[in-house]
């Protein structure tokens, strides 16, 4: 078995704790959303008993990976810097029931497994932290949108000129 493959269930009854850096280049799907693949993720996984006596982990994730900004299309430096709780159900209608009766938005209800991989976890957890349009605050190289606003006249203002006087 390999060293991140866990009883989720078992982690959490014992307060297991693990922690480790994986580089992106590692991560299959992170790698894919991303510029390059250079780069880690450092990560912590906590298991531990909920106050309604169900198994839960807490997982936290951070390190800076290579992003291409949507408004000037050049990499920059993204620092990831995520936790969540996730809750483990046996199955999906337990894990239903539990995501019900906590009602907690803060809480991630998923199933558990009794082989499961920590790296799909840190991964997931990685990819939900980049966001959906990655930019710069403020792009460092305009060139290539002022390249995209040339003096071509609006289509509107062409539209405008033929309508009659």
């Amino acid at each position: 078995m390999s060293a991140f493959v866990i009883d989720a269930f078992e982690f959490c009854r014992s307060n297991g704790r693990r922690d480790g850096v994986t580089p992106v280049a590692e991560m299959t799907r992170l790698a894919a959303d991303c510029a390059d693949k250079t780069g880690e993720i450092a990560w912590s996984l906590e298991g531990s008993m909920s106050k309604q006596n169900y198994p839960q982990m807490r997982l936290t994730v951070q390190g800076t990976v290579q992003l291409v900004c949507q408004r000037c299309l050049t990499p920059f430096a993204f620092e990831i810097d995520s936790s969540t709780v996730l809750m483990l159900g046996k199955d999906e209608a337990e894990a239903d029931e539990i995501e019900e009766l906590i009602d907690d938005e803060s809480i991630d209800v998923i199933v558990g497994s009794r082989t499961c991989d920590l790296r799909d976890l840190i991964e997931d957890e990685a990819l939900l932290a980049l966001p959906q349009s990655p930019r710069h605050e403020v792009c460092p190289d305009t060139s290539a949108l002022d390249a995209l606003k040339s003096d071509k006249p609006s289509p509107f203002a062409v539209l405008k000129n033929l309508k009659p006087q």
